[in-house]
């Protein structure tokens, strides 16, 4: 796999890599074709596995690199990882406020942005999974531009473990959209539809990630603490909250830190 990653341009790169975490988000909401509901700690469960796996791979495939690759420059080496992770929290704050949403766990009088009740919930829950993806695309391709550009720090094992370890957690993503739109009565087939669309702006935002930093190097570890910050905001703001409100803390919490487990074994391993 390694060889033939290595012999492809970082834009293919990315967009083979997300198209595969897409791929998953696909198989999660696929699960609306086998039943109507999903055992609530199951869904707890995966939630929190998924909080775990993005946590991991802020700090091990993004914070990291970039503390490593300021050290060479003229900037102390907490300073980029410090502002790109500050204004990647605060990019996905703004969004949040701005485009209108509702998260899978919340009812519609809980819907946020510019006039969500305007929206019907199977558009509100969709946008809320696709702007909670796009750190998870910039965050890949952002990955891959690294290994592009030739940072010693930056390796394309550990761009592709943090691919798989994204599309991992992507597929309780799929399934958290889904599963209610069809139990509030959408087909099967459109429940998918819906579902698995929320994972076609990763291969969009990858690309972007790659060629943000393939013409901007300098910018590289703050693009790296952006993607960080983004992800830790959706973890904080959305998962790990939907993972604990239906009285399953301690699953959740233990699963939070078997994902976290696996994202570190998956990015040390083959970093």
């Amino acid at each position: 796999m390694i060889e033939f990653f290595a012999a492809l341009s970082p834009v293919t790169q990315a967009l083979i890599a997300t198209l595969f975490t897409w791929g998953m988000t696909a198989i999660g909401a696929a699960l609306v074709f086998t039943t109507k509901t999903v055992n609530q700690k199951l869904m707890d469960g995966m939630l929190g596995f998924a909080g775990g796996v993005m946590i991991a791979a802020s700090f091990w495939s993004l914070l990291s690199p970039a503390i490593e690759m300021a050290e060479s420059s003229s900037l102390p080496s907490w300073f980029p990882a410090a502002v790109g992770f500050l204004l990647g929290g605060f990019f996905l704050w703004g969004a949040d406020k701005i485009i209108p949403h509702v998260h899978p766990t919340s009812p519609m009088k809980d819907a946020e942005g510019i006039k969500p009740e305007n929206k019907r919930r199977s558009t509100l829950l969709v946008l809320a999974i696709t702007l909670h993806n796009i750190p998870e695309g910039l965050a890949i391709g952002v990955a891959f531009g690294a290994v592009a550009a030739g940072f010693p720090s930056a390796t394309l094992p550990a761009a592709i473990a943090l691919a798989i370890g994204i599309g991992i957690q992507n597929f309780p993503e799929g399934t958290a959209v889904s599963m209610p739109l069809r139990r509030d009565g959408m087909s099967r087939r459109k429940s998918f539809l819906y579902g698995q669309f929320s994972g076609m702006v990763e291969p969009i935002s990858a690309v972007v990630g790659v060629l943000a930093v393939t013409f901007m190097t300098p910018l590289l570890p703050f693009a790296l603490s952006f993607a960080a910050g983004a992800m830790i905001f959706v973890v904080v703001e959305e998962v790990i909250p939907g993972s604990q409100e239906n009285g399953n803390k301690d699953l959740a919490s233990i699963c939070l830190m078997l994902g976290f487990t696996v994202m570190m074994i998956l990015d040390v391993a083959f970093g």
